[in-house]
């Protein structure tokens, strides 16, 4: 059921716990040309995208960081593949991992993901403990690099315009090209901003004088700060500055009245050293946070033949590319 003409900003975001549940996430996938999808169940809001898979009739379902379905609403998600011709629908619910969570449904096929978009470990800092405290909470090393990079001269400004924005994406993808990562387009985060900038969104950056050296976007939404993305130069690395940026995130989340600082993604604890995700997952551990389980991502599997091509279709590109 797509019950979107009926469903105010305010109603949605009243009834969604994280942002890209949230009606201006939605209204920025709208305009980057994505079929969204609002259903409304158990006084709970699911916002779904439609993925088309090129050259073909068949398209994907995604659900990001909802709560997780009854089995009411995962019939209606069913009704959705007549107009659709989906062959799965991806659900990545934001809960803590359960290990006794089962999914008791008859006649719906509900499979752990093969390849989930989210990992299952973030790392999260409750903002609630004084400055004074939560200083206390960080490794010393973390201690010491903070004060470095005030020793040094660096200043860290909240820039929630535009032109904040440029330098932060201008951080941001001189980042990605150094770390060989192919993220979005500039074009899906500058849509993202504009959506988010008036409601949610924080830009926050690390000067050495007047040059810029890094750079977070921040979420806020019910009392939670978010990390979305973040970017740096390899310009004056000695002087600390993502430290001293990374407490001032946490400052503003508790300025801004969160309870709690989701870093968005971590390797589990006891991870290994050599791990490519190693570095940030460290860097995070050192402001004192907790390593979170949240659930696994799953398929409900719409279309039981063409699952298994599709899974082999994708392992195969993925090697290719």
């Amino acid at each position: 059921m797509d019950k979107a003409t009926e469903i105010t900003a305010a109603k949605q975001n009243s009834l969604v716990s994280h942002p890209m549940q949230t009606w201006e996430w939605g209204d920025a996938r709208e305009k980057m040309g994505i079929k969204v999808i609002k259903i409304e169940e158990d006084n709970t809001l699911y916002q779904m995208t439609i993925h088309p898979i090129p050259h073909t009739p068949f398209s994907i379902g995604y659900i990001p960081r909802s709560t997780i379905p009854s089995e009411k609403t995962l019939s209606k998600l069913y009704d959705v593949e007549k107009k659709y011709n989906l062959i799965f629908i991806k659900i990545e619910p934001y809960v803590a991992y359960d290990t006794h969570f089962k999914f008791k449904i008859s006649d719906l096929k509900f499979v752990k993901s093969s390849h989930p978009l989210f990992p299952e470990w973030t790392q999260t800092l409750d903002l609630r403990p004084t400055e004074s405290e939560l200083l206390s909470k960080m490794k010393s090393k973390t201690r010491y690099n903070i004060r470095l990079a005030e020793k040094k001269g660096v200043t860290v400004s909240q820039m929630d315009t535009d032109e904040g924005f440029e330098i932060f994406s201008k951080l941001y993808f001189e980042t990605c090209k150094r770390q060989n990562y192919h993220g979005h387009t500039p074009f899906y985060h500058r849509t993202i901003w504009n959506s988010l900038k008036s409601s949610q969104a924080h830009i926050l950056i690390a000067f050495l004088d007047k040059t810029p050296l890094a750079a977070y976007e921040l979420l806020m939404f019910k009392k939670r700060m978010y990390y979305l993305y973040g970017g740096s130069s390899l310009l004056n690395k000695n002087v600390m500055a993502p430290n001293l940026l990374m407490w001032e995130a946490i400052k503003l989340g508790k300025k801004e009245g969160a309870e709690l600082f989701d870093m968005w993604g971590s390797l589990p604890p006891n991870y290994d050293a050599s791990h490519s995700w190693a570095g940030f997952t460290h860097f995070k551990e050192g402001y004192g946070t907790t390593f979170t389980h949240l659930s696994a991502s799953f398929d409900l599997i719409i279309n039981p033949i063409a699952y298994p091509l599709y899974g082999f279709i994708y392992k195969m590109r993925s090697k290719i590319i």
